[in-house]
């Protein structure tokens, strides 16, 4: 079992850790930029259903993998990485305090505010034709029914399997290289935020402050459960509620070859947008590395 006082535990923690912050990295320069600006200039539903079960397939062989494999060797040590989290000051004063009548209350609020700002924001973008994006994202919104399921997939998919890498297992490894546990979830959440580079700096930026709430929704509850849900329901706000309830996609049938592209703003405006008009078929013969 790896440990964070030995000199070959975190040697090997080190050199696995390097190993897996490499391959994602490199894979998110090389290869999921490069397959978003194809999936950008896709019209055909077919194209982006195939995309889409793609990248349902990739994440859960590649996130749901690495976790797994990650599990094996430090699963002793994710719950020493967490008692230590909040054990930390600071972090046992927030987690006393989310336990008593007033922390509860305000979770309660918390939710209910989220609840309320959702329905404003929905009804709000009904009236004005389209919703704000945060991050270059608007070409993952599904377009008809099928694509609706896919989406649905996909979020459920992100949320059980980046939670159980970036927030159970990664934090445990990189325990063993900092023997300090709120560096080892602060450095997940960079590489968790990093990879959401396709999306522009608007986006890593929101998928950073949403890595941070993960962290500590994993942390003050000391469920990995509650992350998971909390992911998933985030993605699915975005991915099926947003084109349901602004767009009403589930009223458009499969039998639409060519769907039309939703009308968003996004805070990150993608480096070339001439492409969005082009015709998929003159996409296809480019090669993803």
């Amino acid at each position: 079992m790896l440990t964070p006082d030995d000199p070959l535990s975190r040697g090997i923690a080190v050199s696995v850790a390097l190993g897996l912050v490499a391959l994602l990295i490199w894979r998110a320069i090389r290869k999921d930029r490069r397959e978003y600006s194809r999936f950008r200039r896709y019209r055909s539903t077919a194209k982006r259903q195939a995309m889409m079960r793609r990248w349902l397939i990739e994440s859960m062989l590649l996130f749901g993998g690495s976790a797994i494999a990650l599990a094996v060797v430090v699963h002793p040590l994710t719950g020493s990485v967490l008692e230590a989290a909040r054990s930390v000051g600071w972090v046992a004063a927030v987690v006393g305090w989310f336990q008593g009548p007033v922390g509860i209350l305000v979770l309660a609020l918390a939710v209910a505010l989220a609840v309320a700002l959702t329905i404003v924001g929905v009804r709000s973008a009904r009236r004005e034709g389209g919703v704000v994006m945060i991050g270059d994202i608007a070409a993952l919104l599904p377009r008809n029914r099928p694509e609706l399921g896919w989406a649905s997939a996909l979020a459920v998919n992100a949320g059980v399997v980046e939670e159980l890498l970036f927030r159970l297992c990664l934090p445990a490894l990189l325990f063993v290289v900092t023997d300090e546990p709120l560096s080892a979830f602060g450095l997940a959440v960079l590489l968790f935020a990093a990879l959401h580079a396709y999306q522009g700096v608007p986006g890593v930026v929101g998928t950073l402050v949403v890595g941070l709430l993960l962290t500590a929704a994993y942390v003050l509850s000391g469920s990995i459960i509650v992350a998971i849900v909390l992911h998933a329901l985030l993605d699915l706000r975005t991915l099926v509620l947003v084109p349901v309830a602004v767009y009403d996609v589930h009223r458009v049938p499969g039998s639409r070859r060519f769907p039309p592209a939703l009308a968003a703003v996004s805070l990150s405006e993608p480096a070339d947008r001439s492409d969005v008009a082009q015709d998929d078929d003159v996409d296809g013969a480019g090669s993803v590395a």
